[in-house]
């Protein structure tokens, strides 16, 4: 039985960051947020309210940003670099590169409203490359939370994590996905559903879409087995190879381009180890168009029931 259903209320994870931030500040003086000019966005208004000499805001200018929080690092504080996705990554993607990476310095890295959920914005404001670029980077940590208290677990475990890491903070309303109580495993997944035919592994935003899809083939006899795959780096190497050996493919599914995310590191892990079929779904190598999130997420077929046609492929003609 799956956690969650499609009629559930849903949640901007960015007020569940900011809640949490804010906790661990009051817990801990050496807590501090840097900002873009992104105080709304990063919803840090309350947090500058409660500690204004606490919130750094270097304006717009990212490169200064991370610079900033990798020197507060460095002074013994516990930075958390917030802006917008495509901005935090695309344009710092150097000092991300030099200053923290390969400084190895505590700076958590927070990419606001990540994928396609600035919408109409359009295609300089979706973030769907993140995930491959800092994937290439060594040593950088990278967690998709997909629901509020999984996002609420990755804020604190980032604050208290040796060296830096990237979170990315759905700005795309979602339901609950997370089994009360679970909690959250530095590289290790969680496996939602039970399932012998085929395997969705998610993240971000997709888990709850595979979750209704999982709903949906029940119906018709095929078993999946949905995994959220909040850690992308570094993978859970033993959820995926098991789901590569016991059911009979893998369909994953992000937010983002199919150029080095997800779906990649799970492809070069099975080529590897144990190949199977594979059905990778996210953005083509491509420009994401113009238009609402919600639109964008149907264009590429990012939903339920292209999950679910995906899996269905996969199963051939259906049941064990």
């Amino acid at each position: 039985m799956t956690q969650v259903a499609a009629a559930n209320a849903t949640h901007d994870c960015r007020k569940s960051f900011a809640e949490e931030l804010l906790a661990l500040a009051r817990e801990d003086e050496r807590i501090v947020a840097v900002c873009n000019d992104s105080v709304g966005s990063s919803n840090l208004v309350a947090f500058r309210n409660e500690f204004p000499d606490r919130l750094i805001n270097v304006g717009i200018a990212e490169q200064d940003l991370v610079g900033v929080g990798a020197g507060l690092a460095n002074g013994g504080m516990i930075p958390f670099v917030s802006a917008a996705a495509p901005f935090l990554t695309g344009r710092a993607l150097e000092q991300i590169k030099a200053d923290v990476a390969y400084s190895q310095v505590k700076v958590v890295l927070c990419g606001q409203s990540p994928g396609m959920a600035y919408g109409e914005l359009g295609p300089t404001h979706h973030s769907i490359e993140d995930l491959s670029w800092l994937r290439a980077i060594a040593d950088v940590p990278i967690v998709v939370p997909a629901d509020p208290a999984q996002t609420r677990a990755a804020v604190r475990w980032a604050a208290y994590h040796t060296g830096p890491s990237y979170l990315r903070i759905p700005r795309f309303p979602v339901p609950d996905v997370t089994p009360p109580g679970t909690p959250f495993e530095f590289g290790r997944s969680v496996q939602l559903t039970d399932g012998e035919d085929v395997t969705v592994i998610a993240a971000g935003s997709l888990v709850s879409r595979a979750l209704d899809a999982a709903d949906q083939l029940a119906g018709t006899g095929i078993g999946v087995r949905v995994i959220n795959m909040a850690c992308i780096e570094p993978l859970d190497t033993a959820a995926v190879l098991a789901a590569a050996q016991q059911t009979r493919g893998i369909v994953t599914a992000e937010e983002a381009t199919v150029t080095g995310g997800l779906g990649a590191a799970v492809a070069t892990l099975v080529a590897q180890t144990h190949p199977c079929p594979m059905r990778i779904l996210g953005v083509p190598r491509t420009f994401a168009p113009t238009g609402s999130a919600s639109f964008l997420l149907e264009h590429f077929q990012l939903t339920a029931q292209g999950i679910a046609t995906a899996a269905r492929e996969l199963a051939g003609d259906g049941p064990r």
